[in-house]
């Protein structure tokens, strides 16, 4: 257990900017249009209303007004905004003008991600993003939407996690992230070409670790596995070239430095093993936890994987755009907050330019094929909808206001937890 209840006294810079992160299928419901819909034929629960957020979206920024939040990521659904192809909602386009303008009137920061799941059926139907003609598809819906919101936007994602796309087979994985690469730049630069406010993609870091770090074939795996999530995108944003394994490298000159700052989303390590099929976790027992009924990816709280990871990208500014942990005891949350937080802390020490954290996420939601993982800082009903904010949503609050924390909040908050000695 890290003890927590140690921690000194950790300040952010002034101006840092707090809130929390959603997505659009996972919280809007009845995303009808979209890929992840009819995906959804194979699980046993389906998203339905989820949160009913469309609806509902009034009561969430006052909830964020509650709870302290002071900037807030969502994300535009494609499938909403051009449901068949060629045909243009704009009534859904009106919807989230007006979100962003009751953000506004509340004074909350806006984080708008184009594309975070919700590629509507009839692209993906046409073979998505594995297809590179299809890019010209998703550049006329980014010109539609930004065109009419860009004076309300405070700042842009274009695209999620492309990083961790795509299966292995036939090196799929390949031709999709080259391809959302591509895609991204071409969003970069048309939302540039109507405004100047920062733009980024959010990226997946996933910290690599060889599960025996003597051992070299687990380090190979583990420095491939770093490649292909990793270093493939930070290389062709600094320099312009998609290099990727098994595959021919290309030079995208308009690829070149096609971000403003780093988006991160970060979770936990991928402890990886050579005699693995597949670059799926396997786990110490000494840090695995089950936190929820499921079998879940996230299942260790490691800190250093951000601290570490963070280390990479002194080169621009850096804002934590997802970070969280799904469980049934909401005093894991608090701990996780208050471990990664310490982390971020460390790592604008050793010069990183953290400017930011929006937690993952704000109310409980539809985890793509499950309601049973919460990641929420406030509780949801999902037969009434009902909002109720956890204890870690009031700890985040406080911990908003002071603009950091040390042990005795995270006490304050849990004050079972047992004081281990130390001097």
């Amino acid at each position: 257990m890290l003890n927590t209840l140690s921690f000194p006294e950790i300040k952010f810079p002034e101006g840092f900017v707090w809130g929390s992160a959603t997505a659009a299928h996972q919280i809007e419901g009845d995303d009808i249009n979209s890929e992840n819909w009819y995906a959804e034929e194979q699980y046993k629960e389906k998203s339905g209303k989820a949160c009913n957020s469309y609806c509902l979206y009034k009561e969430d920024i006052e909830l964020l007004k509650e709870i302290g939040h002071r900037a807030y990521r969502f994300s535009i659904p494609w499938s909403r905004i051009e449901p068949a192809e060629g045909k243009f909602c704009k009534q859904a386009l009106d919807h989230y003008q007006d979100l962003l303008c009751c953000l506004k009137e509340a004074g909350i920061k806006s984080f708008v991600t184009l594309l975070h799941g919700s590629m509507p059926q009839w692209l993906a139907l046409k073979g998505g993003f594995l297809k590179r003609e299809n890019i010209r598809y998703f550049e006329r819906y980014v010109e539609y939407v930004v065109k009419v919101l860009h004076p309300y936007v405070d700042s842009w994602m274009v695209i999620n996690e492309f990083n961790i796309a795509g299966s292995d087979a036939n090196n799929e994985y390949a031709l999709i992230r080259a391809n959302n690469l591509i895609a991204h730049a071409k969003g970069y630069h048309i939302i540039k070409s109507f405004c100047n406010k920062p733009v980024s993609s959010a990226h997946a870091l996933r910290c690599s670790q060889p599960e025996n770090p003597f051992d070299k074939f687990d380090c190979i795996f583990a420095e491939l596995d770093d490649w292909k999530t990793n270093e493939f995108f930070f290389h062709a944003i600094r320099t312009g070239e998609i290099v990727l394994p098994y595959t021919e490298g290309e030079y995208v000159p308009e690829l070149r430095d096609s971000l403003d700052y780093w988006a991160v989303n970060y979770y936990n390590r991928n402890i990886i093993s050579a005699r693995k099929k597949s670059s799926a976790s396997v786990w110490y027992t000494a840090t695995h936890q089950k936190m929820i009924d499921k079998d879940f990816y996230l299942e260790e709280v490691f800190p250093e994987g951000l601290l570490n990871g963070l280390q990479r990208l002194k080169d621009k500014p850096v804002y934590i755009t997802e970070n969280g942990i799904c469980c049934d005891d909401d005093r894991w949350r608090i701990l996780k907050l208050a471990s990664d937080l310490a982390a971020i802390s460390d790592a604008i020490k050793k010069g990183v330019d953290v400017r930011g954290y929006l937690h993952w996420t704000t109310m409980d939601n539809y985890e793509w094929s499950s309601f049973v993982p919460r990641f929420g800082l406030v509780h949801v009903d999902f037969k009434t909808f009902k909002r109720t904010p956890k204890n870690s949503a009031w700890f985040y609050k406080e911990l908003i206001e002071l603009n950091g924390f040390d042990g005795t909040l995270v006490q304050k908050y849990i004050p079972e937890l047992p004081v281990l000695k130390l001097y």
